[in-house]
């Protein structure tokens, strides 16, 4: 790992390492990372985590997020996504609990982000969750935002001004629209049927195509609307909790430099693999703005059954 000490030049295309995020921070050059994007283990007994409580699990992240500081680029951003804990029955927000620590470090928050997701556990005594947070910190003012980069559809692209200078032109951007800080599925209900334009980032479950053996999985794309908004073509990326590798894999395929850490072998093996197949064509993702769901008339699934009318 000396490789890392050179300098920011000499960084590799990618590096994924089965290695601890503290250590393997360390060894990253000064100011040489422009993205920190990750999701930390959310201390809820998954397999590849201690579970301790909400005091001990913060505190241990005060060493990590100092060396993420330290190799951030002043331009650069970190995008710390995060669920809640969960301690019999009680929910604690873990970024709450976050927010101070970047800011104690002098980090800006631009956006606090809802990733709203439409599948997951079933809950029977409170509202079954289905939304994580990211934070998305700078280090300065001076930040990268390729906006046009990330926009998303327009609802009502032929809208025009009604009045002023402007009346009777065009009113939004051609290349679509801000999208917003809510990153949910859409659902539009008409007066008589549904809609079903849904076409924004899933979670990954087993139908997803880039499911593995990985409980807490994110999707490639996530990472890629971060990446895109937030570096440009060149600029190294992050993910000190790299998993099986999407972040990884989001960076490269959008040409950035990727770097990652995760301390579980198997994951490693996997990220490294499914690197391999990208470079070969061969790797799967969901592409994209890919709409989830568009049903047919013919699809009796999709129509309210008639036992409920």
């Amino acid at each position: 790992m000396s490789q890392f000490t050179l300098g920011l030049s000499d960084l590799p295309e990618y590096t994924y390492q089965c290695a601890d995020a503290l250590e393997f921070s360390r060894t990253l050059p000064a100011e040489s990372v422009k993205l920190v994007i990750t999701s930390p283990p959310y201390n809820i007994g998954k397999s590849y985590e201690t579970r301790r409580n909400i005091e001990e699990y913060i505190s241990g992240f005060e060493a990590l997020i100092s060396e993420l500081v330290r190799m951030l680029a002043d331009d650069g951003s970190i995008c710390w996504q995060v669920g809640n804990f969960v301690d019999d029955g009680e929910i604690f927000p873990l970024d709450i609990y976050f927010y101070p620590m970047f800011k104690s470090h002098g980090l800006k928050l631009r956006n606090r982000i809802i990733w709203h997701f439409g599948h997951g556990l079933h809950c029977s005594k409170r509202f079954s969750g289905r939304y994580e947070t990211i934070l998305w910190f700078t280090k300065s003012d001076s930040y990268t935002f390729n906006l046009d980069d990330v926009r998303i559809p327009s609802k009502y692209p032929g809208k025009k001004y009604f009045k002023g200078a402007k009346k009777g032109t065009l009113s939004g951007n051609p290349k679509g629209k801000n999208p917003e800080d809510l990153w949910e599925m859409t659902i539009e209900r008409l007066i008589d049927d549904w809609d079903a334009q849904i076409w924004d980032i899933p979670n990954v479950k087993n139908n997803h195509p880039e499911k593995l053996n990985h409980p807490c999985q994110y999707p490639v794309e996530l990472a890629e609307r971060c990446i895109l908004a937030l570096t440009d073509k060149g600029d190294c990326v992050y993910d000190p909790f790299a998993g099986v590798g999407s972040t990884l894999i989001a960076a490269l395929k959008n040409d950035r430099r990727a770097l990652g850490s995760e301390h579980v072998k198997e994951y490693v093996d996997i990220g490294n693999e499914r690197i391999e197949r990208l470079k070969e064509g061969t790797l799967i993702t969901r592409p994209i703005y890919k709409t989830i769901y568009e049903p047919s008339p013919d699809d009796k699934i999709a129509q309210r059954p008639d036992e409920w009318k």
